[in-house]
């Protein structure tokens, strides 16, 4: 891969996966407005690692938690503060996985990966964003997130497997629903975004480590690391920006991008 092609997928990945615009959707379309090849599996799995790193590094209070609730869930701590996010983050994680399954095994995942679906993704959930931002009320932080919500916020995410949805904007879109305030809603999508791309990616990272070569790792190191960079400067920019603005102009984005996809794939 040309250095052109691995640095246009790092950055519209860094930049897509933790907005609510849909990072799957953007890579997706890649090919079709550049003419570039697929990336492959391969540096799919290097992308996902770079952004991986910058959550993990921006939460990394949170995130330490979570790890550390894995090692007390070991060995039968339970009611601990660290313990509970673990479960929360793994009850979160069960329905995208349940769901993508049934998508890959039915073979609809590939069926959906085309300009049209993107497009009504784009302009129908970004009009579902707005309307629960809208309508939404801001009461709730991240310390009530509960069991319940965790459910609920798990089959949000799952929608996100349809490209174009956005698993960030799915799930914000559900805390909002739900009555989270802006930065908090934000704060839970990331969080549960850390088990979610470690499950992706280590299914992908299964089926393509067979065919990965010294210039495959070479260019998925490069795009990892490209891809840290953008995902750590996106998200700290989104999170400082959502003190004071709304999730409006991404919507403004969604619809006005859906819109000429859509008039793309029927035209």
């Amino acid at each position: 891969m040309s250095f052109i092609h691995i640095f246009l997928l790092a950055a519209i990945q860094g930049i897509t996966e933790f907005l609510p615009v849909s990072s799957s959707g953007h890579l997706i379309l890649v090919p079709y407005f550049t003419g570039f090849p697929d990336q492959g599996q391969f540096i799919d799995i290097a992308v996902h690692v770079g952004t991986l790193g910058a959550i993990i590094l921006y939460f990394r209070k949170e995130s330490m938690l979570a790890f550390a609730g894995l090692a007390h869930l070991a060995t039968g701590r339970t009611k601990t503060p660290a313990a509970k996010l673990a479960i929360l983050l793994i009850v979160a994680t069960i329905p995208v996985i349940v769901v993508g399954l049934i998508l890959k095994l039915t073979g609809l995942s590939d069926q959906m990966r085309n300009i049209r679906v993107i497009g009504w993704t784009m302009l129908g959930f970004g009009i579902l964003l707005y309307v629960m931002d809208r309508r939404g009320s801001e009461q709730k932080t991240y310390t009530d997130w509960t069991m319940a919500d965790t459910i609920k916020l798990g089959l949000w995410q799952a929608l996100a497997l349809i490209p174009g949805t956005s698993r960030s904007g799915a799930v914000i879109t559900g805390t909002r629903a739900l009555g989270y305030n802006r930065r908090d809603g934000a704060r839970i999508s990331m969080l549960m975004s850390i088990p979610t791309i470690i499950a992706s990616g280590t299914l992908l990272g299964i089926k393509a480590i067979g065919t990965a070569d010294a210039q495959a790792v070479r260019d998925g190191a490069i795009a990892a690391g490209i891809t840290f960079v953008f995902a750590l400067i996106a998200l700290s920019l989104m999170m400082r920006l959502l003190r004071s603005v709304s999730f409006t102009p991404y919507v403004i984005y969604r619809v006005l991008l859906g819109s000429i996809l859509l008039w793309i794939g029927y035209s």
